[in-house]
């Protein structure tokens, strides 16, 4: 393992996982620079979705899709030798050419949607399926497998809750680099790395010091999410099944 070579980490999430706990995690290391949703900006542009700060959102961060990805793809930030991307699937949208992603090196995150669907209706309780990022997520893998010849890393949020040193451990010797306690835990509060939409979607993880523990979630589907329900479980289990052990 050559500790000085530059590597590009985009870790590939849906909304409601643990994606900013990961973040928080790599970023407690001392040889990782971080970014936070970097194509959030574009998404709201060209959507118009009518997300919390959306005014604020594409006033403050880069909308420029080829900017985006020459930041993602060029020096890394601070001289660091790692740069750890979060990043949302359904932001990717599908007029954005995918050969950057030969340039990072991509893994995912997953979490069964039925406890993705019934903490996002908390927020909105009429998603459409592309607010939910499986179908993204399947169509993003698929691409690296195509163009790689290798099959992504993948993690599920909760074998990371179960025992986060092990899948971290797991994960970490999969891209290529060296685990580190630090990832273990970190200190509370948001960070200047946080994206500006950190005060409308980070409070519990600005409290938070390490991993919480996995806690099963009983609650049903609402009946008329069913069938968009079934279509996620299919893109999820298309990636389940490669998910590290």
């Amino acid at each position: 393992m050559n500790n000085s070579t530059p590597i590009r980490i985009a870790l590939w999430s849906g909304p409601r996982n643990i994606s900013t706990a990961m973040m928080r995690s790599w970023g407690n290391r001392s040889d990782t620079a971080v970014v936070d949703e970097p194509f959030y900006a574009f998404y709201l542009k060209r959507t118009g979705k009518n997300h919390p700060g959306i005014m604020e959102i594409v006033a403050d961060n880069e909308p420029d899709v080829c900017k985006i990805i020459d930041r993602l793809t060029g020096p890394i930030p601070g001289g660091r030798r790692l740069f750890y991307q979060k990043q949302m699937t359904h932001h990717l949208l599908p007029e954005v050419d995918r050969k950057w992603l030969s340039a990072v090196t991509n893994c995912f995150l997953i979490r069964d949607p039925a406890e993705v669907i019934t903490s996002y209706t908390k927020k909105n309780n009429d998603p459409g399926l592309d607010d939910l990022g499986f179908v993204q997520q399947a169509e993003i893998f698929d691409w690296v497998r195509q163009h790689s010849g290798k099959i992504a890393p993948v993690v599920d949020a909760r074998d990371v809750l179960r025992d986060p040193e092990r899948m971290l451990r797991l994960l970490c010797k999969a891209v290529g680099v060296e685990f580190d306690d630090a990832m273990l835990s970190w200190p509370p509060g948001l960070r200047e790395t946080d994206g500006i939409w950190a005060k409308y979607w980070y409070d519990e993880v600005a409290k938070s010091t390490s991993f919480q523990p996995y806690r099963p979630k009983n609650e049903r589907v609402p009946e008329h999410l069913r069938d968009m329900h079934d279509r996620c479980r299919e893109c999820y289990e298309q990636l389940f099944q490669y998910r590290l052990l």
